[in-house]
């Protein structure tokens, strides 16, 4: 009897830990400022802070908060164990706010001008997650 192995499947998906609170706060409708700052290890207060900014017309507040979620997304998943790549589903809502840190990051830095940004969190938030990339778009 053979043992088949997939030799083209990549990691396993990533599934970052449940953390309620931030999220139920927004929810509320607490200001995702007090938000951040009673939970900035939170990517899904910095992103909500970078689409506040974003729709305010804020562009370069947008990016600084979005690259400062994003960032903060990067060590939960290392925490969890990413190596750097492979699937972090949005089916999995406590990946949502990475993924929206991700996509926020790029809006800004295209609007920027920063085109070589904009494509690398672009391809990486469609490797992370198709189904983020067409919902957020």
């Amino acid at each position: 009897m053979a043992i088949h192995k997939d030799l083209l499947g990549g990691p396993p998906p990533t599934h970052l830990p449940d953390d309620p609170e931030p999220r139920e706060l927004l929810a509320s409708g607490a200001a995702p400022s007090e938000v951040a700052a009673k939970y900035p290890a939170s990517s899904l207060a910095w992103a909500q802070l970078a689409d506040d900014a974003f729709e305010g017309g804020r562009v370069v507040e947008s990016y600084a908060y979005a690259r400062t979620g994003y960032h903060r997304g990067l060590d939960a998943l290392r925490r969890a164990g990413w190596k750097g790549h492979g699937p972090v589903p949005f089916e999995h809502e406590p990946n949502r706010g990475f993924l929206r840190a991700l996509h926020a990051l790029a809006r800004a830095a295209q609007a920027i001008g920063e085109q070589e940004e904009y494509e690398r969190c672009s391809s990486f938030l469609r490797d992370s997650s198709p189904t983020a990339a067409d919902t957020l778009s």
